[in-house]
């Protein structure tokens, strides 16, 4: 690979940047960013482009907005493949491994600190007050997702019937979660305008290495899929170590649309499927990834370590296990993604299809998050849910209302009016929760 292909310039010549960063100067402004990235994706790549486009000036606006585009287009977690983008453009897969890696490891090694806390100290009374507590300030960010995709997904008509559509397919007839995203970029490209590429786009000169990006392909392939096949060889495909990375490795092929899409197909999977962990569970472990830096796929290790610890015979170290499978087969793909496409992401920039079967994706995302907040609403308020029949084939979502919460109800009242209201930040809203949690259990 070339200097000009591993350290591409801007995009165009108002694009000033800084002189170039050394590697150590890259790997301190890369750990800022896990240990400061609250906030989920979007307070993730704001702060990105805070240090790298705005304080450190290594890149340009342009050259930032670009890389967030293609990463957008790739299924897992779109802020983790940013980072290792912006390290790939400064310093060559080097750079990206390191930014990449930095990214997520502060807040994994937090997650699993909390994890095992969990693990240990879930059921006594005042953790599960505190969890009690968190769930309501989880309800809130997740309604806040709907509202911020919803603006940015939903400017057509077209837009909105992908929405409502997707909602029902998984609301009312149960459809597999990458179908609904497949059938959602196909509308896309059937019924929606892609943007065009603009002048700068346009006169930007990529020369993909096509040798380089082959060999980039293999070798994290190769990486991704050794622990995976490791554990069946010496352990069978049956076992839940290998049943962790088959599930995960999937789910970071074919869920887009980001963090809370993932939760969507996440909760089809590891509640109803394989059963590792309750529908309260999974909504506990979103809340220790809210209040984590780092990005909210993070919730992964959770269930992965629930996976082990629940499992029969399982215990700490199968559960540590269980979670960094999770955890290896959520993130390593996306090293493949960046090293092996990143030289192509021009020609997707500014191909109109491509950027309409993006915005079908992102207004079926929008109906599977209001789906994913319909259920944690209701395991959330009510004592008991079940489904009622329509037809052969659907049913719908059916709550007891003689088991309606009111403490659920009105903590999450409390924090939707903080969150929207006050703009509370959400470390302090997710913490205050807790403690609200924890007095109405004194109550």
């Amino acid at each position: 690979m070339t200097d000009a292909e591993t350290f591409p310039k801007s995009l165009d010549h108002s694009d000033q940047t800084a002189a170039h960063p050394s590697l150590q100067d890259l790997t301190a402004a890369s750990f800022k960013v896990g240990c400061l990235g609250f906030g989920g994706p979007a307070g993730q790549i704001a702060l990105m482009h805070r240090i790298f486009v705005d304080e450190k000036k290594w890149i340009g606006e342009q050259q930032y907005l670009h890389a967030l585009n293609y990463c957008m287009l790739l299924p897992g977690p779109e802020a983790q493949q940013l980072a290792t983008y912006v390290g790939w453009l400064l310093h060559g897969v080097r750079g990206g491994v390191i930014a990449g890696l930095l990214f997520v490891l502060p807040g994994a090694a937090v997650v699993f600190a909390l994890s095992l806390l969990y693990g240990f100290a879930h059921q006594e009374p005042l953790v599960a007050a505190a969890f009690f507590g968190i769930k309501a300030a989880v309800l809130a960010l997740v309604l806040e997702a709907c509202i911020r995709i919803g603006k940015r997904a939903l400017k057509s008509r077209i837009g909105y019937a992908i929405a409502v559509a997707a909602f029902l397919a998984l609301f009312i007839g149960h459809a597999p979660f990458p179908l609904v995203v497949l059938a959602g970029g196909m509308a896309g490209v059937l019924f929606m305008r892609g943007d065009n590429a603009s002048a700068a786009d346009a006169a930007f000169p990529r020369r993909p290495d096509i040798k380089g990006a082959f060999a980039s392909t293999a070798l994290w392939l190769v990486a991704w899929l050794a622990p995976l096949g490791l554990s069946i060889a010496l352990l069978g495909p049956q076992h839940v170590l290998s049943k962790v990375g088959q599930v995960f490795s999937l789910l970071a092929v074919v869920t887009f649309g980001g963090a809370y899409a993932t939760l969507a197909y996440l909760q089809q999977e590891a509640v109803q499927a394989q059963g590792w962990l309750s529908a309260g569970q999974m909504f506990d472990g979103l809340g220790l990834a809210e209040t984590t830096p780092g990005p909210l796929v993070l919730v992964n290790q959770f269930v992965g370590f629930m996976a082990g610890w629940n499992a029969e015979g399982g215990g700490v170290w199968l559960a540590a296990a269980a979670a960094l499978m999770a955890s290896w087969c959520t993130f390593a793909p996306s090293f493949a993604w960046i090293f092996a496409g990143a030289p192509f992401a021009e020609t997707l920039r500014t191909n109109a299809r491509a950027t309409a079967a993006l915005k079908g994706v992102t207004a079926a995302v929008l109906g599977v998050i209001v789906n994913l907040a319909v259920g944690f609403v209701a395991h959330y308020l009510f004592g008991e849910t079940g489904r009622a029949a329509i037809g052969p084939y659907l049913s719908i979502l059916n709550p007891d209302w003689s088991t309606l919460d009111i403490r659920a109800a009105a903590l999450s009242v409390a924090a939707s009016v903080l969150l929207f209201r006050f703009h509370m930040g959400i470390l302090t809203l997710i913490l205050l929760s807790a403690v609200a949690g924890i007095a109405l259990g004194f109550v």
